[in-house]
């Protein structure tokens, strides 16, 4: 059976170029919309498999839409595809229900594999995080390293942690490294994933 897709991003020529990929390699482009809301609207008779959802849109934002999805139909597989990938960004799709995250200057074959994994209800992350994002249980993270990672979540600077924490940058990083460690993650955006998914932190 081909993997049926709906496409949702406000660029027509990103639309036109999505479907050319996917309908080269067999997949149904079943349905397009040009914001959130309008995805919301054709989700239904679209009947897709998988949503390619853009986070940066008029109307509706792609976090917002993916909530309402999931809302509509727990069961929606949003994969989202964005220029986007700042930590916040991508704790915030995850935590609103997104199967997955990818940029759009992934190689074709990329999002080929990335698109049937999460029609297969796989998880599906850009290659950079994907191999460590699930790891373990790790150490119980304090309280204070906590707190930093809440602040990296939402988008915050290790400056920006300090001054609202009152401690200095470098204090910050060692907060960091040292819940790195914990959680057995390499970086920033794996450590906010991570922690979001066992609830340690929420948005």
């Amino acid at each position: 059976m081909s993997v049926r897709v709906l496409l949702v991003d406000d660029h027509p020529v990103v639309r036109d170029g999505l479907r050319a990929v996917l309908e080269g390699a067999g997949f149904v482009v079943a349905g397009e919309a040009e914001d959130g809301r309008r995805a919301l609207a054709v989700y239904p008779s679209a009947n897709p498999d998988v949503v390619l959802m853009d986070l940066r849109m008029p109307v509706m934002d792609g976090v917002t839409a993916t909530t309402k999805l999931r809302e509509l139909d727990p069961a929606a597989r949003v994969l989202v595809l964005t220029t986007y990938d700042r930590d916040g960004d991508i704790a915030r799709a995850m935590q609103a229900g997104a199967s997955g995250y990818l940029l759009k200057d992934a190689p074709r074959d990329e999002l080929h594999r990335a698109v049937r994994a999460a029609a297969r209800g796989e998880v599906v992350l850009a290659p950079a995080v994907a191999a460590r994002v699930w790891r373990g249980d790790g150490e119980e993270l304090s309280a204070r390293e906590r707190e930093v990672l809440q602040l990296v979540a939402k988008g915050c600077t290790n400056r920006e942690v300090g001054e609202r924490l009152h401690v200095s940058a470098a204090t910050v990083k060692t907060h960091l490294l040292n819940v790195y460690a914990k959680l057995g993650v390499d970086d920033r955006t794996a450590a906010v994933v991570t922690a979001l998914e066992r609830g340690l932190i929420e948005l």
